[in-house]
């Protein structure tokens, strides 16, 4: 990865701890997915728990099924997945940038290697992986977002990009804008997330309660 883009995305990471904010968005971690560690109660607890993967982008969704911070199905989302590969090869492979974005701030001491997103211009589907550092980023369009309410999608090609920016309107942007996005929108998309978690357990509770 480019030392220059790598110093960029670190003050951006910095910036977003200095804040305090990166202590607070692990509440996002499933308690029911989360395995007990001898390094809970460190920065260590969140270093991936997966093995090493020298390429993490093969059969990703084979490999990496779930969400880790999220519990979502990566398959389900295949068209907002992102993977993250550390300089030591421990991999997290996420369901969208808002999830990456939560591991890039909670493992601030490991470098990425490679980061990956869905190429949403794609055709095929699952999408492919694409290098964030070769991709354009739609920001803000019309589009649905994955675990944010401002949608940031990837593209592999800056002119499917623009056909989509054409019909759907947002502003386009390379990855260091798309995570800077995501980290400024985290407390929102946070309560939005808390909420409709929430809501969901009520709407379950209440179903259970009428099982005859």
């Amino acid at each position: 990865m480019n030392d220059s883009i790598s110093i960029n995305r670190r003050q951006i990471l910095g910036l977003f701890a200095a804040t305090g904010a990166a202590a607070g968005i692990a509440v996002l971690s499933s308690p029911a997915l989360a395995a007990k560690c001898e390094t809970d109660g460190t920065p260590l607890q969140f270093t991936p728990k997966t093995a090493p993967d020298a390429n993490p982008v093969e059969n990703d969704l084979v490999k990496y099924p779930k969400c880790p911070y999220c519990g979502m199905d990566r398959a389900k989302y295949h068209h907002s997945r992102h993977l993250v590969q550390y300089q030591d090869d421990l991999v997290d492979g996420t369901c969208s940038l808002h999830c990456a974005a939560l591991s890039l701030a909670l493992n601030l001491d490991r470098g990425p290697k490679a980061i990956y997103a869905a190429d949403f211009g794609a055709k095929t589907d699952p999408k492919p992986l694409v290098n964030v550092d070769q991709a354009t980023y739609l920001i803000g369009s019309k589009l649905p977002g994955v675990m944010t309410k401002q949608s940031k999608v990837a593209f592999a090609a800056k002119a499917d990009a623009e056909a989509v920016k054409t019909a759907q309107g947002g502003e386009l942007g390379n990855f260091d804008a798309a995570l800077q996005a995501a980290y400024l929108s985290m407390a929102g998309d946070t309560a939005m997330i808390r909420k409709k978690r929430a809501e969901m357990k009520l709407k379950a509770a209440g179903h259970a309660g009428h099982t005859p």
